[in-house]
């Protein structure tokens, strides 16, 4: 089955939408980006054209690895181009723009095409639930930033094919990824366990307690790679606080998950962090 697969679909070219395409099209794959704003569709060119002159700067790939890798994107805003064995979903964390995404696509791809959902929060079984052939959709879940996280969750929805699922895990382990196998759950393994990372985070900075960059130094030097601002402004504020709101409310409002107003206030103003150079943290 892995031989079958020549073409790779990412829909959606924000941050985990570029580091997925370029991952498949490092490997080789036949890689179609698409998002349905163009403006996106070039910054997303341009980041990974980024991303791979720093991999030539640390002598990771040469300029020949990485010409290879660009001939293998297709960079899109038509929807009809998105056409291949498999195709990854990396939008907005909404389940009802994720189904409307995954029908239309249907109707334009082969019935055994395999859909895969890049979701963070939403279980698997409520976004396959009006998909043609429900056996054929299931999560991988790549992690912010894709090119350099081995870690993939593949999840299963109740009418994912197991064969399907373990087609999906032997074939990102090919990539060089490390896969494992989730339940459907809100949050799957690692976001509901980093809920609590942020979430306390944020209590504690709201109660005033310790500022951002305090809270960050201590938990970098107890062996964290990042503090949970940091880590903040690196995922986008903006998608971490959708992710934390899609759990609280899948787990009926339970205290524990609970969004927090400091967060809030920042994605009100417009602060995401890195990608808009505000955020917990000021970049510019």
């Amino acid at each position: 089955m892995i031989s079958e697969i020549k073409t790779i679909c990412i829909a959606g070219a924000g941050t985990m939408g570029c580091g997925i395409a370029q991952v498949t099209a490092q490997c080789g794959y036949k890689t179609i980006l698409f998002d349905i704003e163009p403006l996106l569709i070039e910054k997303a060119k341009s980041s990974i054209e980024n991303n791979l002159d720093q991999l030539i700067k640390k002598q990771k790939i040469t300029p020949e690895n990485k010409s290879q890798t660009l001939a293998k994107i297709i960079f899109t805003s038509e929807i009809n181009d998105v056409k291949g064995e498999l195709i990854i979903e990396a939008i907005i964390e909404n389940i009802n723009i994720k189904q409307e995404l995954f029908q239309t696509l249907s109707k334009q791809n082969e019935i055994d095409t395999i859909f895969a959902t890049n979701t963070s929060s939403i279980p698997i079984t409520q976004i396959a639930s009006k998909i043609q052939n429900p056996q054929r959709v299931l999560g991988i879940h790549f992690f912010n930033p894709a090119p350099v996280m081995k870690l993939v969750e593949i999840i299963s929805g109740i009418e994912t094919d197991k064969k399907i699922a373990e087609f999906c895990k032997k074939f990102i382990e090919g990539m060089g990824k490390t896969c494992v196998m989730a339940a459907d759950s809100p949050g799957f393994i690692v976001n509901r366990v980093a809920r609590h990372y942020y979430v306390e985070a944020l209590k504690i900075a709201e109660e005033n307690v310790a500022e951002f960059g305090t809270i960050d130094v201590l938990m970098e030097n107890c062996g964290f790679k990042m503090g949970p601002f940091r880590l903040m402004d690196l995922i986008g504020v903006d998608t971490n606080f959708s992710v934390t709101n899609s759990i609280y409310n899948l787990f009926h409002q339970d205290g524990k998950f609970r969004p927090n107003r400091i967060q809030k206030q920042l994605v009100d103003a417009g602060y995401f962090g890195r990608k808009t150079k505000k955020g917990f943290y000021n970049y510019e």
